[in-house]
């Protein structure tokens, strides 16, 4: 019996020293992780954060050193450091590994960038040597901004090209993938001296590596777009997608389909649905062991993104034919998704709970899909629901309308951060003071934020912001394509807005992972603005070189000092139709009005031909041509006198003898009449503009 009683202590005891054995998280990096610059470093380093956030039964040691490359010929290999020895000695039961920042510097990746997965491999198997069944999680390397001084001479790309090495490393060790990037990417203002997270970047950062090592993610959700009354793309393989805690078990089912998937170890699951019938109502259910998200009335058909500026956000009840059409707008097959901000960019101050909201990217509230009402009509922008209505009634499926659109906001608001960080940094720098940025713009946003003590305040007209605030919470939403009504705030420098324009294109099309994804915009109407007319030209040649693409006229519809014309029925109209011929087959129906394709002179006169020209005619019988004119070599232009023949149009002026180039509609405020058989108008051009 004592024998007995003298192995039960012994094992109490070694269970006892068991249950105090603590799990050691290793934190190897450079300044980042030793907490450079911060206020308290021992408090407020993502180590310190991190052993808060994992409690008593795990021991966390910070082993950042300061300028440390991963590289072992770099300038501070971090293996020849006395940090990395005290790591080793540590023998970890867990090791996060955040290098590679250093690594960018011109004295290291550009020589011996070769080296750079050898050495890494090689510093996780040195701690896998002291402890064989330490646990790896290695970083995506934490952002740097464009404010860096060596930025655009080869900084952002050697981090590119290192965030893509260290992916390389983590497949091949078959370790865990963390990611302090796209985290803290739409943060700029975390990283105050362009490198080194703040505060609560740090604290973002050790959120990152708690829920990497414990696996909580916060349970199912799903973006906010997911509600009742929700319309899902029909037609094709639709991808579902959402986050759960690691390694749960995710099942789906909505209209007969049942998908199972488990989510990966940062979180992530998705499943593709096959294509669903166009209709409803479905019931849309994804659940996990703990939690269950039951969506109703879910209906399949068309999806659009209607976004811009306040002429996108023009309410149907403030439109021309809004009182007409508001009492006839109940459909329960179009349903609307509104976007509305929480403050307008008024001529106000705003207090500092409003500027903190807007540090954090919380400017949209909170919404979700209603059916097609009166009421809820008369609230959304008119534009779209032109658009969707004419959709609704000409495919006969339901219809779902994502508004997001904001008065004022200029077209690099709405860019990815890496699309203008890599195709257009320059407007990045300094933007309340960047001439690529127009004046009334950046004053507007000053005016809203002079009660901001911060040197990076954020603003919705902040390049970029509206990107991180309005489309990355959508979180992949699947659409068909995009209408856009945008360009006032931009007019100014219309070379710049030709290069944000194919961006925004780009990143929303790679943002889907839709290269073909349709984009269909308004031209800016007559206004008496300088630049407006060089603009729309602009506006027409941008549609003739990117794909997919199409432009709806609206000069016709102008007004001379107000920027918010109120015909919106005919721009919702004219959108759809290049909808209907280009993205639904309906080749019957014209997508536009006369669009300038080349011009021949012979004899003094000039023969223009266009596109979409069966039936020309002036926008009312009987009327002559107006505002054509010619110019010669001399580039004076003089009115000029237009005579249809055909398909085409004869231009003469008895000032030009020798006429070399010919335009049209070049007014701000244009009295421009030329129109198809389709009673669409014709857009202005000039011919000698490549």
């Amino acid at each position: 019996m004592r024998r007995i009683l003298a192995l039960l202590l012994l094992l109490c005891s070694f269970s006892g020293f068991a249950a105090d054995k603590k799990i050691r998280v290793a934190c190897v990096g450079n300044s980042i992780t030793y907490g450079y610059g911060l206020p308290d470093r021992q408090l407020n380093a993502y180590p310190y954060r991190l052993q808060t956030l994992l409690g008593d039964a795990y021991e966390v040691g910070n082993f950042g050193k300061s300028g440390a490359t991963l590289l072992n010929k770099g300038h501070r290999p971090y293996t020849k450091q006395k940090e990395y020895k005290d790591a080793l000695a540590f023998a970890a039961d867990i090791v996060v590994i955040h290098l590679g920042i250093n690594d960018t510097d011109p004295r290291n990746w550009p020589d011996y960038q070769d080296e750079f997965i050898g050495d890494y491999r090689a510093l996780i198997q040195s701690f896998r040597e002291v402890n064989p069944k330490a646990r790896f999680l290695v970083a995506r390397m934490t952002p740097l901004s464009h404010r860096h001084h060596r930025y655009e001479s080869g900084t952002r790309d050697w981090h590119d090209e290192i965030q893509s090495a260290i992916e390389c490393v983590a497949r091949a060790e078959k370790v865990q993938l963390i990611d302090f990037y796209e985290p803290l990417h739409p943060y700029p203002h975390l990283l105050e001296d362009a490198v080194h997270p703040n505060v609560e970047g740090a604290a973002m950062m050790a959120d990152i590596v708690y829920r990497g090592i414990t696996g909580d993610y916060g349970g199912l959700s799903m973006s906010p777009l997911y509600t009742d009354n929700m319309v899902l793309q029909y037609g094709r393989e639709l991808t579902i997608q959402g986050s759960a805690d690691a390694g749960e078990k995710v099942s789906l089912s909505i209209a007969g389909q049942k998908h199972k998937v488990q989510a990966d170890t940062n979180g992530h699951w998705q499943v593709t649905l096959h294509p669903l019938n166009a209709g409803g109502p479905y019931t849309l259910t994804v659940e996990t062991g703990k939690r269950k998200l039951i969506f109703g009335n879910v209906l399949a058909g068309e999806v659009w993104l209607c976004s811009g500026q306040s002429n996108m956000e023009f309410q149907l009840n403030a439109s021309t034919t809004g009182g007409r059409d508001i009492p006839q707008a109940a459909c329960d097959d179009i349903r609307l998704f509104d976007m509305k901000a929480r403050w307008r960019t008024n001529p106000v101050e705003w207090d500092a709970s409003v500027l903190d909201s807007l540090d954090h990217l919380q400017y949209f509230r909170e919404t979700a899909w209603t059916p097609c009402t009166p009421a809820a009509a008369a609230r959304f922008s008119a534009v779209a629901y032109y658009f969707g209505r004419m959709l609704h009634d000409s495919l006969h499926v339901p219809v779902g309308l994502i508004c997001n659109a904001v008065g004022g906001a200029p077209t690099e608001a709405w860019v990815p951060r890496r699309s203008l960080e890599f195709g257009f940094p320059a407007i990045l720098r300094d933007w309340t003071k960047n001439d690529f940025i127009q004046p009334w713009v950046r004053e507007r946003a000053a005016q809203n934020v002079r009660k901001s003590s911060s040197a990076f305040q954020r603003h919705p007209y902040e390049p970029c912001y509206l990107f991180e605030a309005g489309i990355l919470p959508m979180q992949h939403f699947p659409i068909r394509g995009v209408i856009w009504y945008q360009g006032e705030s931009n007019a100014h420098n219309v070379d710049a807005h030709e290069r944000l324009f194919r961006l925004l294109v780009q990143g929303w099309r790679q943002y889907w992972k839709d290269t073909d994804m349709p984009f269909y915009y308004v031209q800016l109407s007559s206004l008496n603005r300088p630049s407006w007319p060089l603009f729309r030209d602009s506006q027409r040649r941008l549609m003739h070189s990117i794909e997919h693409t199409g432009m709806a006229v609206s000069s016709d519809k102008g007004h001379p000092t107000d920027v918010h014309p109120t015909h919106k029925f005919e721009v919702g109209q004219r959108l759809a139709l290049w909808a209907l011929n280009d993205v639904y087959g309906h080749k019957h129906v014209v997508p536009s009005g006369p669009l300038f394709q080349s011009v021949t002179f012979h004899r003094g006169t000039a023969l223009v031909s266009f596109d979409y020209a069966d039936g020309l005619r002036p926008s009312v019988p009987g009327e002559e041509l107006q505002t054509f004119e010619l110019a010669g070599d001399d580039r004076i232009f003089y009115p000029a006198t237009a005579v249809i023949e055909g398909n085409t149009v004869k231009v003469r002026s008895n000032k030009v003898k020798h006429p070399r180039i010919v335009r049209y509609g070049w007014q701000p405020f244009t009295s421009a009449n030329l129109v198809n058989a389709a009673g669409l108008p014709a857009s202005t051009f000039r011919s000698d503009v490549k």
